[in-house]
């Protein structure tokens, strides 16, 4: 669909309470422009605080995300430097970034945008799932995003009561897709998501058996370090870890539905001992066994 040759805009800057503030993520604009190619950018009509031009850019209080879904341009800011930007890109902006984007005139674009803040942002960057020397993401032309973006939109005219914590909750859908794409698109140029995925189909097979890590990379005929790597990457756990919140999860279950003794629960899921059993779950439950099965009123077995 090409390119309009008239500027087709909508924005709207939003109130925010101090409700919409302990929600932990608000959002603070919003809009959409169609670019043709050859004009000005950005639109001068654009409000004066978010104005800017390519020479001088602007630093921004709030994160922004920009949704290109036609056209090409670049980006750039201090810590990416410049950015080529194809359509289905998103721009993240961080606040207190200088920055700069447009589109190649040949081409113009069309942007939907988002200003947002909140402690869930600010923690998602402090773990780094967000970083500003890499600010852009490849989604595609996604019809989930640009449903979403057209959500907000549509939800903002409005200002129905309880808005911003519907709007909250699509831009985090909308940052949760950018992060998934992502992490996908580390493994599109081999065989890593196969080896992943055969993995954890051994280890939910045979995790309550006494089978290593090194004897699924055995079996999968790759060298542990590598395996181990590429588990991490894609899942986010080390193997070890991964074959332990399955056992833990067994565990559960045979706490709550069956009159197992902690000592049977720990034999069958091939823990080292019912000590080591018990002093893991603690760990990562807070409880112990026999606590968990008190706590959901499931009698028997010590």
């Amino acid at each position: 669909m090409p390119l309009t040759t008239k500027l087709n805009a909508y924005y709207k800057y939003l109130p925010v309470s101090d409700e919409d503030e302990e929600w932990g993520l608000q959002l603070l604009n919003a809009g959409h422009t169609e670019h043709p190619a050859g004009v000005e950018y950005p639109d001068r009509k654009h409000p004066g605080h978010h104005y800017f031009n390519w020479e001088t850019g602007r630093i921004l209080q709030e994160y922004s995300l920009i949704y290109i879904t036609e056209g090409r341009g670049i980006f750039h800011s201090s810590k990416s430097g410049n950015v080529k930007i194809e359509s289905g890109s998103v721009l993240v902006v961080f606040p207190n970034e200088r920055h700069r984007y447009k589109p190649d005139p040949e081409t113009g674009w069309t942007e939907y945008w988002i200003g947002f803040n909140g402690p869930i942002m600010a923690n998602l960057v402090q773990k780094n799932f967000f970083t500003p020397q890499q600010p852009v993401f490849k989604v595609g032309y996604n019809e989930t995003v640009l449903s979403l973006f057209r959500q907000i939109i549509e939800a903002i005219k409005t200002e129905k009561a309880g808005y911003q914590a519907l709007i909250g909750g699509a831009a985090m859908y909308i940052m949760g897709l950018m992060h998934t794409t992502a992490k996908q698109q580390l493994f599109t140029m081999g065989d890593e998501e196969r080896i992943v995925d055969h993995a954890r189909m051994i280890i939910r097979e045979s995790f309550e058996e006494s089978i290593s890590p090194q004897e699924i990379a055995s079996q999968l005929q790759i060298g542990y370090s590598r395996f181990r790597k590429l588990f991490k990457e894609y899942t986010g756990l080390a193997p070890v870890q991964y074959i332990i919140q399955l056992k833990l999860e067994r565990a559960k279950e045979n706490l709550i539905n069956t009159s197992k003794t902690i000592k049977e629960i720990s034999n069958e899921l091939n823990f080292e001992s019912p000590h080591y059993f018990s002093r893991l779950f603690k760990e990562k439950t807070g409880c112990t066994p026999h606590e968990f099965r008190e706590k959901y009123n499931v009698g028997v077995g010590t």
